[in-house]
C-alpha cells in the first residue's frame, strides 16, 4: 500500500479528523487521525496489519508489544500476521507497565507496534520496559507517523504513513485555532 491508499482508507472510514484537536502528547493540533475509527472493521485491520508486517518482517521479531490502548487492536494484528507472539504494556498509577503475567526473555527480539507517534513518549515508553526486561528491541512499527521522522527511537522505524503534521504548544497557538475550541479525542 502507498502512503496515499492509506491515507484513502483513513478519510473513508471517517479516521482522519479536521479541526482543533488536543493530542496525548498536550500539543494541539487541526488534524487527528481517529485510528480506532478505521481499525473497527476487521478488513480494514487485516489490511493494514499486512502492509505493515511485510515491512518489519525482516527484521525477525518473535514477539510484538503494543502500549494499550491504541496500539492493541494494529499491534495483535501485525502478530497474527507475522506468526509471532502478541503482549502489550497498559498503565498502571499514570505509566506504562508489563502486567497479566507477560514475560520478555532476555535477549528476546521484540518489535513495538504503535497506532500513531506525535513525539514516540509512549513508544519510548514501551522501548524502556522491553530494555528493563532484558529484550532487545527490533524495531518500531506505527500505522502512523505525525512526526515525519522527527520523533527518534534510537532503533529502526516504519511506518504506512509519514507526514509533518503542525502541532502548536497550547500557549502559542494560531489565531485560527484560539477560535475554535479544542476537543481530546484520543485516549487519555
Amino acid at each position: 500500500m502507498t502512503q496515499d491508499d492509506v491515507l484513502e482508507v483513513f478519510r473513508d472510514c471517517g479516521a482522519l479528523l479536521d479541526g482543533h484537536f488536543i493530542l496525548r502528547s498536550g500539543l494541539h493540533s487541526r488534524q487527528f487521525f481517529q485510528c480506532a475509527l478505521a481499525l473497527q472493521q476487521m478488513p480494514v485491520v487485516e489490511k493494514l496489519g499486512a502492509a505493515l508486517a511485510a515491512k518489519v518482517k525482516s527484521l525477525g521479531a518473535v514477539t510484538v508489544v503494543s502500549p494499550a490502548m491504541g496500539g492493541l487492536v494494529i499491534g495483535q494484528e501485525v502478530a497474527r500476521q507475522l506468526g509471532v507472539r502478541f503482549i502489550f504494556v497498559e498503565k498502571e498509577d499514570g505509566k506504562l507497565v508489563l502486567r497479566r503475567g507477560f514475560k520478555i526473555a532476555p535477549g528476546e527480539k521484540i518489535l513495538v507496534v504503535e497506532d500513531v507517534v506525535t513525539k514516540g513518549g509512549r513508544v519510548q515508553e514501551t522501548i524502556d520496559i522491553v530494555r528493563a526486561n532484558a529484550g532487545l528491541v527490533a524495531g518500531v512499527a506505527m500505522m502512523v507517523d505525525r512526526s515525519n521522522g522527527q520523533a527518534r527511537l534510537g532503533v529502526p522505524q516504519f511506518s504506512l504513513i509519514s507526514l509533518q503534521i503542525e502541532a502548536f504548544d497550547p500557549n502559542n497557538l494560531p489565531a485560527d485555532l484560539q477560535q475554535i475550541p479544542a476537543v481530546k479525542p484520543g485516549s487519555k
